[in-house]
């Protein structure tokens, strides 16, 4: 549950901390004292899309802290995917500052925002008007009738099915092309194939023969340079070389070391090194000999080099590039090739698919018939108590062809009076009835809804009396297995909660200020009163609010 709400230069809010109890919360308090601001911070810190336009007047960064304590299996799991430790609790952080840029963390560790919102869908429902703009989308209504069911494997089986019957057909759709165009595509194929084929490309040969040409460019120098080297060991006409020195050395030293003893080491390393150094010697005459270049090799070299870069700008820009498209095309040409037995075995496949597909969709459409019966039935008898006795809602459901979600198209309808005949919500429901079949729809799933906080916002619109009281009934009915935040205007809502919020502002130094205190039973009364009566709250009003929050309190023990 949401335990804990830390607010900072948000909009009007310079610093605000709410604390929130499991059960019924109410946040109450008049118009633009910040109620909206609260909820649009709570959606913040969940990884909704805002803006630096939150940011209070005169500061460079708002922040949002969201403490959540007895998380369940599905938000441990989902933190376990992201590697964050969660010792019981979870703590979302989330900054926003002047240049737009946002940081998020969760339990300190850095997150993105697109984590965040996977983590925030856990662990909150937030129940508005666009929860109601919902009923007017009949492509939705489906996922209702889903979740009532709960219908997540069944879904998934026939989403594996579906998907890989539309993959065949897409291949058998890709195979029956014109037979002029495959002709064409095969002929262009082929020359590829025979072109890449005949250039007979081996990885790292560019670079080989790029140092090949560039040593042959360079072969007076290194000729010039070998030369002095192989002198220098061997010597010339002019001169006696190093090998002969050393062994001129070694013969004296060895002759020395008859009488003095520690010079044969040394002449026997001098002999050692004049060995060396004429096998060096013969290996360097070797590569002199080597660069005595025929000018038609490097003519070779660079026009081999001008063919692979020539590929190269067609088919990859390194011989592995050019090698994979190569089998690519290879197995293309092979496909196009074999096209009409692959295409007869695909029509085989395919309608095997089909059966499996619609096999997986019945499976679905029973669970949703069966499932829109009991939801129609839950929903009349909440909406019988919601004080909506006449209103009739009815699942429609009619068989479609196969698409992504199943076979199914399913509608809700209500008849709103009596020898009306069930028509779109769209066209019948005012904003107050739709507040109430929101909340009656609500309740129903609320028994499959495995996360633990619902946030209602707006739920009182249009409703007032005993509908109003009805509604805050529900709430709480609600509240016994959820933590319920409700934002409310109503008194017959606030007098049912069980944590009262009131939000206010007041003007310092021409600054708007935001503060929020949790009531006890002396300050929720004021507000009742305040609520039910406005400003001029008198001793008779006051004693009235005690009698509605005793009233509700014992209405909901005897539950």
């Amino acid at each position: 549950m949401l335990s804990e709400l830390k607010i900072e230069n948000v909009a009007i809010i310079e610093s605000a901390e709410l604390h929130f109890s499991r059960g019924f919360n109410i946040l109450t308090g008049e118009t633009g004292a910040g109620k909206s601001i609260i909820l649009d911070s709570i959606n913040a810190v969940l990884g909704e899309r805002t803006s630096r336009e939150i940011l209070r007047t005169g500061t460079d960064r708002a922040e949002v802290t969201a403490v959540f304590t007895d998380c369940g299996a599905q938000v441990e799991q989902i933190l376990s995917e992201f590697e964050i430790d969660c010792d019981g609790e979870v703590i979302l952080r989330r900054r926003i500052t002047a240049d737009g840029k946002n940081s998020c963390r969760v339990n300190g560790c850095p997150v993105s925002v697109s984590m965040l919102k996977t983590l925030g869908a856990a662990l909150v429902n937030i129940h508005g008007q666009h929860d109601s703009q919902a009923l007017f989308q009949p492509e939705k209504h489906v996922a209702y009738i889903d979740a009532l069911a709960g219908n997540g494997e069944l879904l998934a089986a026939y989403k594996d099915a579906y998907k890989a019957l539309q993959s065949a057909k897409k291949e058998l759709a890709s195979l029956e092309t014109d037979e002029s165009e495959k002709a064409r595509r095969l002929d262009m194929l082929n020359y590829q194939i025979e072109e890449l084929r005949a250039a007979d490309i081996r990885i790292g040969e560019r670079d080989e023969l790029q140092n090949k040409i560039t040593l042959y460019r360079n072969s007076e120098t290194v000729l010039r340079a070998l030369h002095t080297a192989y002198t220098a060991i061997c010597g010339d006409d002019e001169m006696n070389g190093g090998a002969n020195l050393f062994s001129d050395a070694a013969e004296s030293l060895a002759e020395a070391s008859d009488f003095f003893e520690s010079m044969r080491p040394i002449a026997e390393f001098l002999e050692s090194a004049a060995l060396d150094a004429r096998e060096y010697a013969a290996e360097i005459r070797e590569a002199q000999e080597s660069l005595d270049m025929d000018p038609r090799e490097l003519d070779a070299a660079e026009e081999r080099l001008d063919v692979l870069y020539r590929l190269s700008k067609k088919y990859g820009d390194s011989e592995e590039e050019m090698l994979q498209f190569l089998e690519k095309i290879e197995t293309e040409a092979e496909r196009i090739t074999t096209s009409d037995e692959r295409a007869q075995q695909l029509r085989t496949q395919i309608a095997y698919l089909q059966t499996e597909a619609q096999h997986a969709a019945q499976k679905l459409t029973e669970s949703r018939r069966k499932a829109g019966e009991l939801f129609a039935e839950n929903v009349c008898r909440e909406l019988e108590f919601l004080n909506m006795p006449s209103v009739r809602f009815l699942v429609r459901h009619e068989t479609v062809p196969l698409s992504a979600g199943g076979a199914d198209k399913i509608e809700f309808l209500i008849s709103a009076n009596a020898g009306e005949p069930p028509r779109p919500i769209v066209k019948i429901a005012s904003g107050g009835e739709l507040s109430r079949i929101m909340l009656a729809i609500k309740n129903v799933l609320s028994a499959c809804d495995a996360v633990d906080t619902l946030i209602f916002d707006e739920i009182d619109t249009g409703v007032s009396g005993l509908a109003a009281e009805k509604i805050g009934l529900k709430l709480a009915e609600v509240a016994e297995s959820h933590q319920v935040i409700c934002v409310t205007h109503l008194s017959q809502i606030a007098v049912m909660a069980d944590t009262h919020l009131l939000i206010s502002k007041s003007v310092r130094d021409g600054q708007t200020f935001t503060a929020i205190r949790t009531l006890d039973f002396e300050g929720r009364k004021s507000e009742i009163a305040r609520i039910g009566s406005g400003s001029n709250i008198t001793a008779l009003q006051l004693e009235n609010a005690g009698e509605m929050l005793k009233n509700a309190q014992e209405r909901k023990h005897k539950k």
